[in-house]
């Protein structure tokens, strides 16, 4: 292989910590590196160290003289008052460089949804994080360095840029690095992974899945002892293993010291002993949204509101212990539907149902929560709650319980205030479990936490007893803690996903398709012509279809009602089947999906009528 570039014995120290001591790797041709560490150890430091943004304190950075290196930061560095179309192609003009099919492709998976024109302070971060990104992949870079690649990508965009990544190069051509939280993208893209800690890097080969086996099996065989570290570093190992088909299909670490490892592992989640805990809590209510319609109100700087309705007569109904991950497409209202669910705002249309005992907490995208405690340490913060709490049946103490999502004892004792944002967004979780919510919903929360942290709050998650509401566009979670998904295409509708997220792909793949394919056909004709003409025999057969669906969807409705009643009377009973209502529970959600398919093809025969 090619040596592209490499660190020869560096060392960086801040104040009196040392970062990285006499660390030496390099890069060669066909590396898909993927960088993992707690976060402040060092990941950040090493890229900028390879890329030759800084220099180290000891030791040198080498490259090849012709080697090209393209670096995307944390930070905003695009200028704010550029156009979008000149921050990314500069001044070139349309023909020079829309002619290249990969600029192309970059423009429409990053940027197709940009004014072109808008100015670059004008966007929102994301967008702008896109911007930066699509300038970074046009060039004709040797080398790519990504730090937070997939932090503001929606499910969509990060799936987007794993396949570009995938595809970029021969696989014995080019090289990249990516530092990231997003697991699901380290072991789509990644064929090694370096991990930062203690001043040191150690190499690994695979992806996420394989660094993790590989992890345990080297804290074995040394006999570290780190026990609880360890038994998450396994509890994690038995998820990947159990995982969705998508990973089981295409394992990337051995079966069988795998097997042997995780042996004496339990299931992830006792979902029977869960249920039995949640309904106790719970009752049979939680929280209900009937044909609820919802229109975001006008804006107050100029009365002008949104595109239109962001809800269209929906419906979701949450059983206790329903773990239910919620993703979509940017706008499409995903945290105004967890505002809808905690009843921060109200429904336009339809109305809200809320079982008497159900006590909701939301962990928002910000830590405002933070700023009435910010004078005190991390561990006060906890036992102003309690002093002792039960966790999966297990009692700790406020002190274990915030050792447990990654604060150490010295760091138990830390002011809110001097907390980094990783560091502040486990507590603002941490804050919430305390409180003992029967409901919690959980706005983006892998923000800020590295992968260490991630698996910890998943620790945390599984024994929790109550029903759980995730939006966030890191599968990995979704998949990890939630049982099923649902999705918000951006057309007003809910929809489930019985194939997980890689269904909620494809339908927008499909969607996009349908909106190209359409644009390209109005292109001339439909100017002129108002719309399809449909026959008498169309519009007959249009008729019978309608009393078809509205008869199937009368039958659905019955034995809706029949199952609810049969899991009302089944709750009340003293000695509760939860397996039986988890069964009647799986069968109304059922109806509910065929309902929705019903409910579409309606709209579809009613236009021909039209």
């Amino acid at each position: 292989m090619v040596h592209l570039l490499g660190a020869e014995n560096v060392s960086v120290s801040f104040a009196t910590r040392t970062i990285l001591d006499s660390v030496s790797l390099g890069l060669n041709e066909g590396d898909r590196i993927g960088m993992v560490g707690r976060n402040g150890d060092g990941k950040s430091t090493l890229m900028r160290l390879l890329s030759q943004r800084s220099t180290p304190d000891d030791g040198r950075v080498t490259k090849r003289g012709d080697v090209n290196v393209g670096y995307l930061d944390q930070q905003d560095v695009l200028n704010g008052d550029l156009p979008v179309g000149v921050a990314i192609v500069g001044e070139a003009a349309e023909h020079e460089w829309a002619s290249n099919p990969r600029i192309r492709e970059i423009m429409e998976g990053l940027v197709g949804d940009v004014d072109w024109h808008a100015t670059v302070s004008s966007l929102s971060g994301g967008q702008r994080r896109r911007v930066a990104l699509a300038k970074l992949l046009i060039e004709p870079h040797d080398v790519i360095m990504l730090d937070e690649p997939t932090n503001h990508l929606d499910v969509e965009g990060v799936a987007w840029l794993a396949r570009h990544l995938k595809t970029r190069w021969r696989p014995n051509e080019g090289a990249f690095l990516v530092i990231t939280h997003d697991r699901w993208f380290l072991d789509e893209v990644c064929t090694r992974t370096w991990e930062v800690h203690d001043g040191v890097v150690d190499p690994f080969d695979g992806g996420y899945a394989a660094y993790v086996l590989a992890r345990a099996e080297r804290n074995r065989t040394a006999a570290v002892v780190e026990g609880k570290r360890q038994q998450l570093v396994k509890k994690e190992l038995a998820w990947l293993r159990r995982g969705a088909p998508a990973r089981t299909a295409k394992p990337k670490f051995r079966i069988e010291a795998a097997n042997e490892l995780i042996a004496d592992v339990p299931e992830p989640r006792d979902a029977v002993a869960l249920n039995k805990m949640a309904t106790a809590r719970l009752g049979k209510d939680v929280l209900d949204l009937e044909h609820v319609s919802y229109t975001p109100p006008p804006r107050p700087t100029d009365g002008a509101g949104g595109p239109g309705p962001l809800f269209d007569n929906i419906t979701l109904r949450l059983a206790p212990g329903e773990r239910l991950g919620l993703v979509g497409v940017n706008g499409a209202g995903k945290t105004t539907l967890l505002r809808l669910l905690n009843g921060e705002i109200q429904p336009t249309v339809g109305k809200v149902k809320r079982g008497k005992t159900v006590q909701t907490a939301m962990l928002t995208q910000e830590v405002r929560e933070l700023d009435d405690v910010l004078d005190l340490r991390v561990v006060e913060v906890i036992q102003r709650e309690r002093q002792v709490f039960n966790i999966g049946g297990r009692e700790v103490s406020a002190s274990q319980l915030v050792e447990q999502l990654g604060f150490s004892k010295e760091k138990q004792w830390t002011p809110v205030r001097d907390l980094s944002g990783g560091e502040r967004r486990r507590l603002q979780l941490l804050r919430l479990l305390v409180g003992e919510p029967n409901v919690l919903m959980l706005d983006e929360p892998t923000n800020d936490l590295d992968t260490d942290t991630l698996a910890a709050v998943e620790d945390v998650l599984d024994g929790w007893p109550g029903t759980l509401v995730v939006v966030s566009h890191d599968r990995y979670l979704l998949e990890r803690v939630t049982d099923h998904q649902m999705a918000l295409l951006g057309d007003g509708k809910l929809r489930g996903l019985p194939g997980g997220v890689d269904q909620y792909l494809e339908l927008r793949e499909a969607s996009l398709a349908g909106k190209s394919s359409q644009a390209s056909a109005s292109g001339g004709a439909a100017e002129t012509a108002p719309g399809t003409v449909h026959s008498e025999a169309d519009k007959r057969q249009a008729k019978k279809d309608l009393n078809r669906i509205e008869r199937q969807l009368g039958k659905l409705g019955q034995q809706e009602d029949k199952l609810k009643e049969q899991m009302h009377t089944a709750g009340a009973k003293a000695d509760v089947d939860f397996s039986g209502l988890a069964e009647l529970n799986r069968k109304l959600q059922e109806i509910a999906e065929e309902k929705e398919g019903l409910e579409l093809e309606w709209l579809e025969v009613s236009e021909i009528l039209e």
